[in-house]
Parts: C-alpha cells; sequence; structure tokens
C-alpha cells in the first residue's frame, strides 16, 4: 500500500489530532503540516476576518490538488457548506464535548478583576450571563498561545473546549466543565472530521467512522 499523505494545521493541537486519526488508521503515513489563514491573522476575531473557513482553505486546496489523500479537522472548524469532491468520510469517537474553564497556574479561584478570554461570540454571550458583571475579551491563537496570555495575567480565566485540553494532555489545567445548560458548546464540539477526495480510500477510511459520532455531528450540525 502506498503512503497515505495526512494533512492538518501545524499547531500541537492539530497534528494531536492527526497523529490520533494515523495510528487508528494502522497503515504507512506521512504527516503534512501547514499554516492556514486563520492560523496567520491572530489580531481581529474570527467574525471580522472571515470566520471559521480560514482554518481550513489551504487544506481544501492541497487535497484538491492532490499533494495529501486525507486532511484532518475539528469538524467545529470546518463550513456548513463543504467543497464539491472533498467529502468528510469518518468521524472518529468523539472526545468530551464540553467547554472547561481554566484557570492561570497556581491559582484556586478566577481573577474576575481581570478579563475571562474566550475565542467565539457563542461562548462570550453565555459567559457573560453565567457571570454578570465579568468582562469577557477575546483571545487569538491556539490553545499553547492562549495559555501563555493566561499564565502572563492577561486574564483572569479561559473558557477552552475541553477536547483540545485532554488531547494535549492538559486535563490538569481544567478548573471546571461546563454542563450544556450553562454553556452550550459548539456544534460538533469534540469531533473529529476526516475528508478525502470522494470516491478514494472509501474501504480504508471507512474504518475510521463511529456511528454515534456521525450521527451527532449530522445532527447538531443540521440545527445551526
Amino acid at each position: 500500500m502506498n503512503t497515505i499523505r495526512v494533512g492538518s494545521r501545524e499547531s500541537r493541537l492539530a497534528v494531536a489530532q492527526a497523529e490520533e486519526v494515523i495510528a487508528r488508521l494502522g497503515v504507512p503515513c506521512e504527516l503534512i503540516t501547514m499554516k492556514t489563514t486563520g492560523d496567520k491573522i491572530l489580531d481581529r476575531t474570527l467574525d471580522q476576518v472571515g470566520g471559521k473557513g480560514l482554518f481550513v482553505r489551504e487544506l481544501d486546496r492541497a487535497l484538491a490538488e492532490g499533494r495529501i489523500d486525507v486532511a484532518v479537522h475539528s469538524l467545529k472548524d470546518l463550513p456548513m457548506e463543504q467543497p464539491e469532491g472533498l467529502p468528510v468520510v469518518a468521524y472518529p469517537p468523539r472526545e468530551d464535548a464540553r467547554d472547561a474553564l481554566v484557570l492561570p497556574a497556581g491559582a484556586d479561584a478566577p481573577d474576575f478583576s481581570r478579563p475571562i478570554g474566550c475565542a467565539s461570540a457563542r461562548r462570550k454571550v453565555q459567559l457573560e450571563a453565567l457571570f454578570p458583571g465579568v468582562r469577557v475579551e477575546p483571545v487569538r491563537g491556539n490553545v499553547l498561545t492562549r495559555l501563555e496570555k493566561l499564565d502572563a495575567g492577561q486574564y483572569g480565566a479561559l473558557a477552552l473546549a475541553a477536547a483540545g485540553l485532554r488531547r494535549l494532555g492538559l486535563e490538569r489545567r481544567i478548573s471546571r466543565l461546563f454542563s450544556p445548560e450553562e454553556l452550550l458548546p459548539a456544534a460538533g464540539q469534540g469531533v473529529l472530521a476526516v475528508q478525502a477526495r470522494a470516491g478514494e480510500r472509501t474501504a480504508l477510511l471507512s474504518t475510521l467512522d463511529c456511528a454515534q459520532s456521525r450521527a451527532c455531528a449530522l445532527a447538531e450540525r443540521a440545527v445551526v
């Protein structure tokens, strides 16, 4: 079997997610990473620069041009409309879908004299309702960059996806997990999406698919 070229963003979390898929495949693979437009623009919020599609365009192009065979994404980063001929072919078993509150290193409680940092309008609105009077401000960058900003004192706490922290082995940073009633997660949060060219390696890639993850992913995205 030819080596399968697996594409991902170059952040540690994206690489960890791609390596999870590679381990599940159990065949020779080459990991190819790339920086996306969304990774490069860090001085503005996502809604100001074009939305979450900025995290996948380069991978879509590489897949369409045959430079990679498979792309691994966080499902919540994928636009609702997929490029023609580049379907999501598998949804591996889901990680924890909940959002987590993360405190500065060594802290026992949030410092509400400083803002809570989050990266989405969804979290901002819900956090403001959950913690009335507390400032909620945007924080950009990958998970490790956000944690560095938190530990440097720029924020009193962060709201992050529990799945990303767990995949990075950073469960210890979770101070509390929000129930869906407190903080409703993004549609498909915690689910990985494996994308490929239509009709290629269908039998192999289908072994990655989890029926429960697929059902949840499609149902949640259908109501967005």
